[in-house]
Formats: structure tokens, C-alpha cells, sequence
């Protein structure tokens, strides 16, 4: 079996890999330009990002990389449609959504002929993503860091959605190895979407304490989170959860960012993140999936890509498409 090319819409990966589009600040120009330039697929992060903070760091990413570059954004941000504008503005080659679902976005990407690939956990969502134009789906299972939009395992959603569907089927949530992708191909998926392995990356723009914490998590360490989202998220134990689950972190109804269109105001989670980007784990909220703890070391992102498409053929029992 080989591990073939990612193909989006017009858009052809030479590796079957995206790179997670983690906010804030997390997914920069340097970490997407970094897995683009492998011929991977990089994202940019733009929650937590204004619209001209957005376009800088695609307009990097850009001066980086001649490779495929897409943006994250979550549609739960009050400045979605502005940040997805922005995005098309800069000829982004795709945009990734999660975090709610917009039937808007498909119009957009029709109109301005960018490739539109929406992250989905029902075989439902599935087949309305595909009905209303979306180049590929992600199927994102409980297992992935970040907010999450089911309690289901990821394996068997997979199974469900590529029988269901014409359109590429990329799968993500706890896929940090070579054998990971190589169990997920054999699925019948086209491709996988990574976050975690490549926070512990050296392009990727985080304190090398946020690093450190996946480097020396422990399989217990993953934990689930109430985010004032409105939905759980995944992360990793910290200062900061242990102040959360004691109730010692608190907000008011006041908000500096006022970053969500809904927020429960439990905490200000724009915050949180932009804390642990810093290094300040007291007050930042890690978000990781839920294999983060065997990451064992920081590479360089050309390692990290050499090192899980090897392991990959060698589980496949094939070479790529070029060879």
C-alpha cells in the first residue's frame, strides 16, 4: 500500500499531512512555512489574530514558502467572516473551519475559488459539508487537543464518513506517529491532520516551557476542560488547570477581548492561551491531544515530516506516489 499525495480541490500535497492550525499564536508563519516547505500542507491559526495581524502573517508564511499554506479559523470567533475576508484577500490557498459550522463560508470559497475544508465528527455534517461544496472534510475524533466537537473515537468515525462521502477524507485526533498515519490510511482516509507533534517543533513559536510540559506530560496528564466556547477542550494538566479545577479562576461578564460571539465567561480563555504561548503556566491553558505524552523530543520540523512519512511507508508496506 502506498501513502499517496493529498489532493484538495486543485490543491496537491506531495505529503498526506496538515499541520493543526492551533491558536493563539501557536500555528505561525514559521511552523506553517516550515511543513509547507516538505511538501506538507501548513496552517495558520487565525482565532485570536486581527484581521491585519492575520494578513502579516500570511503575507510571512508567503516570503517562507512557495509550498501549500491554509488558515484555521474557528467559527465561533465574533470576526469570522472578517478574518476568512482577510484570508481570501491574501490568496490563501485554504481555509479550515471548526468550532461551529457556516454554510456563508462555502459561498465565500465558491466565489473567490478557495478551497474550503470545514472539520466535522457526524457522518450528517459530513454529507452537508459535501452537498454544499467543500473541496475535503476533517473528521476530528475526542482524542484531539483543542476544542472539541464529540465524545466519539475518531477511528470509527473515519470508518463511517469514507463510505459515506466522495470528497477527501482527512482524519485527525491522536495521530502523533508514523504507525498512526499508516493505521489511519488503511481506513480508507486520504490524509491526517497533526497538531501536537508539531508544537514540540523548533519553528514553532510557543516558550519552550509550553514545549517542555508535552515533552514531560504523562498519559494521566491529558484532561478535559468546560471552555466558556461552549464546548470541551483537551489539554494538558498544568498550574493553570489545577487553579481551574480548585475554582480559583475566575471572571467577570466584562471582557477586554471580546473574542467569541457566545462565552459562558467561566474564564476568559483568550487569555489563558495567550498566557501559555508566553510561558506563563500559571495562568495559560495548554491545549494538547491526547497522545501528546509520547512525544519524547523537540526536532526540527524537515526531521519531524522525514521521520513520520519513513515510518509510515515502512507500516504500509509501499513506497509514495513518486517512487
Amino acid at each position: 500500500m502506498k501513502l499517496n499525495k493529498l489532493k484538495i480541490g486543485k490543491l496537491i500535497a506531495k505529503v498526506p499531512i496538515i499541520q493543526g492550525g492551533m491558536a493563539v499564536r501557536v500555528s505561525t508563519a514559521p511552523l506553517a512555512a516550515a511543513v509547507a516547505n516538505e511538501g506538507a500542507i501548513g496552517l495558520i491559526a487565525g482565532s485570536g489574530l486581527k484581521v491585519e495581524e492575520l494578513k502579516a502573517e500570511i503575507r510571512k508564511a508567503r516570503e517562507l514558502s512557495k509550498g501549500i499554506i491554509g488558515v484555521n479559523i474557528m467559527v465561533a470567533v465574533q470576526e469570522f467572516k472578517e478574518l476568512v475576508n482577510a484570508a481570501i484577500s491574501e490568496g490563501i490557498d485554504l481555509i479550515v473551519a471548526g468550532a461551529g459550522f457556516s454554510r456563508d463560508l462555502f459561498t465565500l470559497g465558491k466565489e473567490s475559488g478557495t478551497e474550503v475544508v470545514p472539520i466535522v465528527s457526524s457522518v450528517k455534517l459530513a454529507k452537508i459539508s459535501e452537498k454544499m461544496g467543500a473541496s475535503a472534510i476533517i473528521v476530528e475524533g475526542k482524542e484531539a487537543g483543542g476544542h472539541l466537537g464529540t465524545d466519539k473515537a475518531m477511528k470509527p468515525l473515519v470508518e463511517k464518513i469514507v463510505k459515506a462521502v466522495k470528497i477527501p477524507v482527512i482524519a485527525a485526533g491522536g495521530i502523533i506517529n508514523g504507525k498512526d498515519i499508516a493505521e489511519i490510511i488503511k481506513l480508507g482516509a486520504d490524509g491526517v491532520q497533526m497538531g501536537s507533534r508539531f508544537v514540540a517543533s523548533e519553528e514553532c513559536e510557543v516558550d519552550d516551557s509550553f514545549k517542555q510540559l508535552y515533552i514531560n506530560a504523562k498519559q494521566e496528564d491529558s484532561v478535559l476542560i468546560n471552555s466558556p466556547v461552549g464546548l470541551p477542550g483537551r489539554a494538558l494538566k498544568n498550574d493553570f488547570y489545577n487553579r481551574l479545577e480548585n475554582e480559583e479562576v475566575t471572571t467577570g461578564k466584562s471582557c477586554d477581548y471580546l473574542c467569541l460571539k457566545k462565552c459562558s465567561h467561566s474564564f476568559c480563555i483568550m487569555k489563558s492561551l495567550i498566557k501559555a504561548q508566553e510561558g506563563n503556566m500559571e495562568e495559560g491553558l495548554v491545549f494538547a491531544g491526547e497522545k501528546a505524552h509520547l512525544i519524547e523530543k523537540v526536532l526540527p520540523v524537515k526531521d519531524i515530516i522525514t521521520n513520520l512519512v519513513s515510518e509510515a511507508r515502512k507500516y504500509l508496506g509501499g513506497e509514495s506516489e513518486d517512487e
